[in-house]
């Protein structure tokens, strides 16, 4: 007699395996989001609304709990839900700034124009910038948060840089760091449109 063979249901384990996996995500992301921030299980329960038990069982990777905890939990950080849950997989995936990509550009006016090239997350510690200078075009920036540096490197034409009271120029290809928790100021001091790329990093 054929033996009768019972079809598993795939779709249900499938289902069970993804909440498995989310769940698995979300405790390590809150950890280390946790400890970036340097937050205690009561900090983070009393900036998000989420009980401390719910945030242990999380911790513990135990947890299934509603969309509404993540949702809590990732406004606490300042960020999305989907920055609370994302993959191992989807966090390593390439990440892709398109040159025609409107969505990346921070500035645009007769003065220059500058595009982000990291991701826009409020919370990263370092921004990767482009930009282009018109002609006697010159972008000034107010103190940022102490600690503050900046790295920028000319990709094309000529800048005249300043940070407080120190002035230099600089050309095709010639780089420099510099304090950004004073005010200072990157200029066009060539003939052409200057191209050159900007590193903060905040600290």
């Amino acid at each position: 007699m054929p033996i009768k063979r019972v079809a598993k249901n795939t779709s249900t384990s499938s289902t069970a395996a993804d909440a498995e996996s989310i769940n698995e995500d979300l405790g390590r992301r809150v950890k280390k989001l946790r400890a970036d921030q340097g937050w205690s299980l009561d900090e983070l329960a009393s900036d998000s609304g989420v009980s401390r038990s719910m945030l242990s069982e999380i911790k513990r990777e135990r947890a299934y709990p509603t969309l509404s905890v993540p949702y809590r939990i990732a406004r606490a950080f300042g960020l999305s839900p989907q920055d609370i849950i994302e993959s191992a997989d989807s966090a390593s995936s390439i990440q892709v700034a398109r040159a025609n990509d409107n969505a990346h550009v921070f500035r645009s006016d007769k003065q220059c124009e500058i595009r982000t090239l990291s991701p826009l997350n409020p919370k990263k510690d370092i921004e990767f910038y482009e930009m282009r200078l018109t002609v006697n075009g010159v972008l000034t920036s107010q103190p940022h948060m102490d600690g503050t540096r900046e790295f920028l490197t000319v990709k094309d034409g000529g800048v005249n840089l300043q940070s407080r009271n120190l002035n230099e120029s600089l050309a095709k290809r010639d780089f420099a760091t510099y304090r950004a928790d004073v005010a200072n100021s990157i200029a066009n001091s060539g003939k052409c449109e200057a191209v050159p790329s900007l590193v903060v990093l905040y600290r």
